[in-house]
């Protein structure tokens, strides 16, 4: 069955949702977008250490929600050079890569837990609910930063 159309400036476009992870060592937040790819739909968090349980999480959630494309947040140094935190979430990037079967785009993720972390705090969300909440809201910025690049 073809994905249904809609029209742009361009010409046709297909209906995609795109899913943003903020990868973690024992929470993994995501973020998926509506059909039309511009905006930010759900937002959820995976609470597992174990990396391979995490890509077949993620895995699941890319069928269950349609998923089309995938990026991932990177961590970058604030003068944008790359460290061993980075070589990690490469690895996990390539093994995301087989177990989905989609590319994943590798977005800089600089101060996006920051960020979320002053979002939760303007909002008065502390303790056990910000740390539970403080990866999806992550993965939603790094979201909103890719749709806003895409357009």
């Amino acid at each position: 069955m073809k994905k249904p159309l809609f029209w742009g400036r361009e010409g046709a476009y297909s209906y995609m949702k795109i899913m943003a992870i903020d990868y973690g060592d024992a929470r993994t937040g995501i973020a998926v977008s509506d059909a039309l790819g511009m905006l930010v739909g759900v937002t959820d968090v995976i609470h597992q250490y174990n990396k391979d349980k995490v890509a077949e999480e993620i895995a699941r959630r890319v069928k269950e929600y349609g998923v089309g494309e995938l990026v991932m947040g990177l961590p970058k140094n604030m003068d944008g050079t790359e460290g061993p935190r980075a070589e990690l979430y490469k690895e996990f990037a390539a093994k995301l890569e087989q177990v989905v079967g989609l590319p994943v785009i590798l977005w800089d993720e600089r101060r996006t837990t920051v960020d979320a972390h002053r979002i939760l705090s303007e909002n008065n969300v502390r303790g056990k609910k910000r740390k539970n909440t403080v990866d999806a809201v992550a993965a939603a910025l790094i979201l909103e930063a890719y749709l806003a690049f895409r357009k």
